[in-house]
């Protein structure tokens, strides 16, 4: 079988790394090496994929369903790793080798076509917070994974070096990175976090209804892993003539769900929806940056 990578999988690299590298052009033959060593049934490549990983959907030689995983270094695949493995499967999928080559995960199976977006919009972030709940646990002793001021840092400098560039960004960015300043004074909690939580990172299973999938893991406080679901279908909210009233309920509704301080969820969710905002930009797609600017405005 030729593996070729989705059209939104090497459109997202390209994105990452406009220079380019050789990791997609290696792809196909790593591919074929993970299933010819594990001896795996190839059934088909997951389409449209995700947009850090190329998703093969496999049968183990004993004919158990499984996902093998194939990511660049760049999508910190080891650190997935290293968050589904403390995991143990609570609240996410499960590794079903621990150990394998550089880069290439092997997952249990789950229904890839079925994410929480396809349920009605209050049911689907009653399940999605729930699933992320679970995930809030200690992070392990000497933690191989990023901190939120970490990688807050690296995104407020270009953050900073956008808003010199383009002024009409720049006010917006100000209020972003003063409600980052002021939110990693005093973290209430250091916890494991998804990353990247949102509801298409939740999937239909069979062991539990809903696992999450596709961590970019990092430590700290809940409400910046929170942050980033608020803004779930954020194209069906800019369409509503009541988008920002929704917007500030969503806020109150989700922190009161899980626990956490209204504010600093409404700060995270500033911070996160200005930084993807200005990246969409950076990167060319300048609609997304629109409407990702527009929603940082209404908090």
């Amino acid at each position: 079988m030729v593996f070729e990578p989705p059209k939104r999988l090497v459109r997202a690299l390209g994105e990452t790394a406009p220079d380019g590298d050789d990791w997609l052009e290696k792809l196909p033959e790593a591919a074929q090496q993970a299933v010819a060593l594990r001896e795996f049934t190839v059934e088909r490549v997951q389409v449209p994929g995700g947009r850090s990983s190329l998703v093969v959907l496999v049968r183990t030689a004993d004919g158990t369903p499984a996902v093998l995983k194939l990511a660049p270094g760049r999508a910190r695949p080891e650190a997935e790793r290293a968050a589904l493995a403390h995991w143990g499967g609570r609240g996410a999928v499960q590794l079903l080798e621990p150990f394998t080559a550089q880069g290439v995960l092997l997952l249990e199976r789950l229904h890839p076509d079925v994410s929480v977006r396809s349920l009605p919009e209050a049911k689907a972030l009653l399940e999605a917070a729930g699933t992320l709940r679970r995930l809030w646990v200690e992070p392990p002793a000497d933690f191989p994974f990023e901190t939120v001021a970490e990688r807050t840092g690296r995104q407020a400098e270009a953050m900073r070096a956008r808003a010199q560039a383009d002024p009409e960004v720049a006010p917006l960015v100000g209020l972003a990175l003063a409600a980052r300043e002021e939110l990693l004074a005093a973290p209430p909690e250091h916890r494991l976090l998804h990353g990247t939580f949102r509801q298409s990172k939740v999937l239909s299973g069979e062991r539990m209804p809903w696992l999450a999938v596709g961590p970019d893991p990092v430590v700290g406080e809940c409400a910046f892993d929170l942050a980033r679901l608020v803004r779930d279908r954020v194209e069906d909210l800019i369409a509503q003539p009541s988008g920002a009233a929704t917007t500030r309920r969503r806020v109150k509704r989700l922190a009161e769900s899980l626990d956490v301080d209204q504010e600093r969820l409404r700060g995270w969710t500033l911070f996160r929806a200005v930084e993807s905002g200005v990246r969409a930009g950076r990167v060319g797609r300048p609609r997304d940056a629109e409407l990702l600017l527009e929603f940082a405005g209404w908090l």
